[in-house]
Order: C-alpha cells, then structure tokens, then sequence
C-alpha cells in the first residue's frame, strides 16, 4: 500500500497490510509508515508524497534521497555539518544525518564561541555603540554610521561565517531519532537551490550578538537583528516537516532595553522569501517566539511566486507571523493556534495577509483566552485576501474574516484567485487537531 499522505517511502515493497479506515486515520494523526521486514521506513529516503502541497508541484521534493554512500554523512558536530553540506553550488544529491545538537557557536575543535570572541579585533563594544547613537545626540532622522556602526558589522559578519550553513540543491537534512537533534545557535541558509528536505530537528537560540538600531523603525526605532533559524532565498521545492523551533533558552522577556526599545537578538524562525517557492511546511512545531514566518520579504516582490502550503502545525506562544504573507498563493490548514501568553510572548495576530496576498484558510483550531478577541487573530494592510472556512474557535465554527473585517479599517479580501488542488491529507473538520497534533508534530515524533 502507499505510504500515509504527508509523505513518501521510496521503500514501498511489502508494507504491512491494513484497513483501509486504519490508513485514512494514519494520515490524519501523522503515523509513521511500518515495513513487514524492517521495522520502521527509513526517514533520510522519504519524500514528500504526491499532492501534498506546493512543494509536490512539478518534479516534487526529494532531496538527497539518490545520494550514494560517499555523499551520506552522520554529523555531530558544526566542524562535520559544514563539511558534509561542502559547496553550496554543488548539486550532487546528499544526506545529512544530524546525531545530537549541532552547537554553531563553536570553532573547527569544538571550543565554545562567545559573543566577545566575534567582536574581539573589530573595534566593537556595546557601550561604546550606545553612547555613539543615543537619540539625544545623534538624532532620530537616520541609521547608524561611522566607526561603531562598520566595527558592529564587522563583528556580525564574523558571527555570520561560523554560524551560518548553507544547504545546496539536492540535499536532505534529517534528525537521527532517538538523539535529540538539532542545531542550537545556527541557520541553515537554503539560497538560491532547489529540492531540499528539512525533517526531525529542533533548531533553537538562533541569537544574533549584535543587532542593530534603527531609528526610522517604527514611532520609536527598533532593534533590528540577523539569522532565521531556517531561510528560504530564492530556493524552490523545499519540504520542512517534523521540525521544532524555540528562542529557548534566552526568551525575549530576558532582553534588556536600550534607548526605551527592546534589544531583540532574535529573528524569523522560518522565512521564505526574495522570490522563494514551491514550498510545504508540515507538521512543525512553533513556539515561543516573535517574529516567526515571513513570506515575502517585500511588497514589491514580482507575481507569480511564493507558492507556500502550511499545514498540521502547532503555533504556540507566538507574537506574530503565523505567518505574514505577501504576494503568492499560500494555503494554510488542519494548523492549531494557542493564542494563550506563554513565557511573556503575548500573540498580537495569528495570519497577515498583505501586498496582494492570496491566501486560503480552512480547518484551523485557534485556543482564544478569555477575554481573547477573535477580531485580533487576523491582520492585513487592505489589499490581501484571506478565503476562510471550517475553522474553529474554542471548537465552534467561526467566521474568523468577517470577525476582522468587521474591527478593522483596512479589510480583508474575502475571495481568491486560485484553487488549492494539492491537498492530500486535508481533514475537513478541526474539532480534533488539539489532540492529534499534541502527538505528532515537532521534531523527536518520527521514529
């Protein structure tokens, strides 16, 4: 029989044979697929299954999965993730087994790397960078710049080399289970490539050591810091699944305050941007964390791209961007939201739909507080579209569009200009995600 639809065993000979009923609620609980003479199907082979979602469009997402055994590599360690992902220009396909947490913020012998070790020979040093841009004295008007400003670029870019992994086309990053898998501190950089497979890792503490201030930013200016844990460039046909992210252990209410404006050392969890597309998103996990999922980078980027499905995934404890998109086609469903303040992060909308956005809601469970306002869990600029339907608040059916459009001054669009069609394994009723997600979402599920 055919593996469950979220995803794709090229080892389909003799599975173990089961009702059908038995199937369909494998796929709605996320099960892992079982072989008679193996045990359970090997994880780093497994593509995304035929309609699920955009990344199945076209050649679909496989990966590495025609890596042979030189291009094979079990990594523990950032000196061994860097050498296994070698050239981010070579398309020879590849499997990347990750054993363990990965911490980026080492050197080539594994020693511990510290904030001070990238600014060291850089010239930078925080109090020298506030004194230098205190609004009081150097004013509102502009961004920083001068000696502090090129020392603090410096030290980024530093941080930058060591911490950030660039993923060539054709490549599967996959977590060995069992072992706590993940990268603490790092980004995986997925630019400019195509066909590439993100599953059963937890990235967490992607923390930026210098941030920059910006005082145009907003009424008040704003910290504004680098590294996503996961970053889409232009990249195409990428399937991130079973993945959790978390700024755990450093949570924003830890950040201190310069200038009156938060020191926020985190960014985007997972963005897909500058033109990215043909991407799934599947059973993750999102949690404490701010800015979380950006599609789209800009509102000027060209038509005709950022083709995103997101689906059976648990927000929780998130600001905002769950997600924020702009311009392309994105389908997002079967998702849970707790929308609860965990850990001071206190949500201020779940989905944004902006720059002509296109995006179809259907079958979410959003958990709303009391005294939690439905209207708030919607968010746009006036020309994206949001098409809802089947999703529920508190478990009854809500009308979650109308609710904001009836609040806001800048509506809603409430029709789209497509049709999702690669949809496999789309429940049509929510009323259970609370508990099946609970236990099959996140990295550390998958067997």
């Amino acid at each position: 029989m055919a593996a469950p639809s979220h995803r794709r065993s090229l080892r389909s000979r003799r599975v173990l044979v089961v009702s059908a009923a038995a199937v369909a609620a494998a796929v709605g609980a996320g099960a892992v697929v079982m072989n008679a003479n193996a045990g359970t199907v090997d994880l780093y082979h497994q593509t995304l299954a035929a309609k699920d979602g955009w990344a199945s469009s076209g050649t679909g997402t496989t990966g590495g999965t025609k890596a042979d055994a030189a291009h094979t590599f079990t990594v523990s360690t950032r000196a061994q993730l860097v050498k296994a992902l070698g050239s981010a220009s070579d398309t020879t396909p590849r499997i990347i087994k990750i054993k363990g947490t990965i911490d980026a913020n080492t050197d080539d012998a594994g020693k511990k790397l510290t904030c001070a070790d990238y600014a060291s020979g850089t010239g930078y040093s925080l109090s020298a960078y506030l004194k230098a841009y205190d609004p009081s004295s150097y004013g509102t008007s502009k961004l920083p710049s001068g000696t502090q400003e090129k020392a603090r670029a410096a030290a980024q870019t530093k941080q930058a080399k060591n911490i950030v992994f660039k993923v060539p086309a054709n490549t599967s990053v996959v977590g060995v289970p069992g072992t706590g898998a993940g990268i603490s501190g790092g980004m995986l950089q997925i630019q400019n490539v195509d066909n590439v497979v993100v599953r059963n890792l937890t990235f967490a503490a992607t923390e930026d050591c210098f941030p920059q201030w910006d005082p145009t930013d907003g009424d008040d200016g704003n910290w504004n810091s680098n590294y996503d844990s996961v970053t889409l460039r232009g990249a195409t046909h990428v399937w991130a699944d079973h993945n959790t992210f978390t700024d755990a252990p450093h949570l924003d209410s830890a950040n201190p305050k310069y200038y009156g404006r938060e020191y926020q050392i985190h960014d985007g969890a997972l963005d897909i941007t500058k033109s990215s597309d043909l991407v799934t998103v599947s059973r993750n996990q999102f949690t404490n964390h701010d800015k979380t999922m950006l599609i789209g980078s800009s509102d000027s980027e060209p038509s005709g791209k950022l083709r995103v499905s997101i689906h059976h995934n648990i927000w929780k404890g998130i600001v905002q961007r769950a997600p924020l998109a702009r311009v392309g086609q994105v389908h997002i469903y079967n998702n849970y939201y707790d929308v609860t303040t965990l850990n001071g992060y206190a949500t201020q909308y779940s989905i944004n739909s902006r720059a002509k956005a296109q995006v179809v809601a259907e079958n979410n469970y959003w958990k709303v507080p009391t005294g939690g306002k439905v209207a708030k869990l919607l968010s746009g600029d006036g020309t994206g579209a949001v098409k809802g339907s089947g999703n529920l608040v508190n478990g009854t059916v809500t009308d979650v569009v109308a609710a904001y459009n009836a609040a806001s001054s800048k509506d809603l669009k409430t029709t789209v200009n497509w049709t999702p069609a690669l949809t496999s394994g789309l429940e049509t009723s929510a009323k259970n995600l609370p508990t099946t997600l609970a236990t099959t979402t996140g990295a550390s599920v998958l067997k």
